[in-house]
């Protein structure tokens, strides 16, 4: 890329580099930079969601990711080293996305295979590469940079703080990092081992009253992932080792572990930054928000953010829409932010509490009625619209406007069976696009033809109906696939309004 990028993307994990191919798809100068020599090889998260997936597909990318993780079809519950219960993960959002399934994938693993796209787009990241200072102006971002020793000037229109939850930009801008940190002291360890709570595919859960232990598969290294709590009697030692959580994993589990590759010690926060954007700094992923691992969410969490920013970056710069859109990024991932940390809180402090409530919910939430639960195709479905994140809408967005039926804007676009309509492959251009289901009007038609937005219209089918829309209504589609305006009568007069408002156009 340029010398002088129009954005310095500081952090190169898969939030950074999320952004990254999302402006490269928009051919937008910027620079990666990362003070880290590569890809983290000992990184936590390792779940890759539905929603990530379906912008992946944008990209080309999605298909890749799948070949590369495992599709866990099952969770096993354990107590006393027994399986007690049984959830049938396999294709739990069926109908839901063309992903309807939870995929194990380790960031670092993730992230190599986000920087090997971009290296055959012909991008590389600066590793090694340190962001000593910079100044926010009016017009433009001053940031200095350091490489073996020497150091550069880069005048950039923005900066993207992606450099995690210790972020200097995120302190150097003095925006507070509210919340608090967990009492409890947790474990990582990717392990090789065997026994029944070992699998190449399955999660297994083991619960006691004083604690829990998740282990995963990996597929590249043929491990498995253990996460768990560290008993209270241990966790004021320092240097902890594996061979000290031994004895208590041996009580929770049917597992024998072979050979430990790594092992680590970590605290759990909840905390979200008072502000995500101030003058031409943005900030995502962990140097914005961090919770605890419940769901998999953070890591899914800072790819959307990259996404929700990164079209509406590439609009302003390219003059195609007003810069008033750029607020909305706030507006719209600090608001879902905060009712993530909110709910994995309240899920996460029930795993960890040794009080009646935690007993409760490993003694019988978890291994009884859990189970029962996922036989029902309505708690299938509720269950993978949170965990997979395709229940975010930005309804209260200044973007958002207009509803019919169920659909209101804000909504993601919802997906059908391609049989009916292949309506995500046309998010594959990552621009405004207007959609019918039913019959465009010639109004409509001769619009389309008139203005640099696209239509896209089919003909009416029995499954649209089921999916949330409603014949005949416009709807204009972000580049995002988040619906920004609704009209049921195909009214041209108020999506006029709406795209000069923001001074829309198509961005490609």
């Amino acid at each position: 890329m340029m010398t002088q990028p129009l954005v310095l993307i500081v952090g190169a994990g898969p939030t950074g580099l999320a952004l990254a191919h999302r402006l490269t798809h928009y051919q937008i100068p910027y620079r990666i930079i990362d003070k880290r020599s590569g890809p983290n090889h000992k990184s936590r998260a390792i779940g890759v969601h539905a929603r990530t997936l379906e912008y992946y597909d944008q990209l080309n990318v999605a298909d890749d990711a799948v070949s590369l993780g495992i599709k866990m079809p099952a969770a096993h519950i354990h107590k006393a080293s027994k399986e007690v219960g049984y959830v049938n993960l396999g294709n739990i959002g069926k109908g839901l996305s063309p992903f309807p399934f939870v995929l194990s994938l380790p960031q670092d693993e993730h992230e190599e295979l986000l920087v090997h796209h971009l290296k055959r787009l012909g991008i590389h990241v600066d590793w090694e590469t340190e962001l000593i200072s910079f100044a926010n102006h009016s017009d433009r971002v001053e940031a200095v940079i350091e490489h073996n020793g020497r150091q550069e000037t880069i005048q950039a229109a923005y900066l993207c703080g992606c450099d995690g939850s210790t972020s200097t930009i995120r302190e150097d801008l003095n925006v507070p990092f509210e919340g608090t940190t967990y009492k409890d002291l947790f474990y990582i360890a990717d392990v090789e081992a065997k026994g029944q709570a070992t699998s190449n595919t399955d999660i297994n859960l083991a619960l006691s009253k004083k604690g829990f232990c998740m282990v995963l598969p990996v597929r590249s290294k043929g491990t498995q992932r253990l996460v768990g709590i560290i008993p209270r009697l241990l966790a004021e030692k320092p240097d902890i080792t594996f061979e000290d959580i031994q004895p208590s994993l041996n009580s929770l589990l049917d597992i024998q572990v072979k050979k430990m590759n790594w092992f680590s010690t970590f605290k759990v926060h909840k905390r979200v930054a008072s502000q995500f954007m101030k003058g031409r700094v943005f900030l995502l992923g962990d140097a914005a928000h961090i919770h605890s691992p419940t769901g998999a969410q953070g890591m899914n969490t800072g790819i959307g953010d990259a996404v929700n920013l990164s079209w509406k970056l590439a609009a302003v710069l390219k003059k195609k829409a007003a810069a008033s859109i750029l607020p909305s990024y706030t507006a719209e991932r600090r608001r879902f932010a905060r009712q993530l940390v909110a709910t994995t809180d309240q899920a996460f402090k029930a795993m960890v509490s040794r009080n009646l409530r935690g007993l409760l919910l490993r003694g019988i939430v978890l291994p009884r009625i859990v189970p029962l639960a996922s036989r029902l195709t309505f708690s299938r479905k509720l269950a993978f619209r949170m965990m997979s994140q395709i229940h975010i809408r930005y309804r209260k967005s200044i973007l958002s406007h207009g509803k019919s039926g169920r659909l209101r804007g804000g909504d993601r676009l919802p997906w059908l069976d391609p049989s009916a309509a292949d309506n995500y492959e046309a998010l594959q251009s990552g621009d405004w696009q207007v959609h019918i289901y039913g019959e465009a009007s010639e109004n409509v038609k001769s619009f389309a033809q008139n203005t640099s937005i696209s239509l896209k219209n089919w003909p009416w089918h029995s499954s649209m109906k089921k999916a949330g829309f409603t014949k005949d209504t416009l709807y204009l589609i972000r580049p995002d696939g988040h619906l920004a305006f609704i009209s049921d009568n195909q009214n041209l007069s108020k999506l006029q309004d709406y795209i000069d408002r923001f001074h829309i156009q198509s961005i490609n």
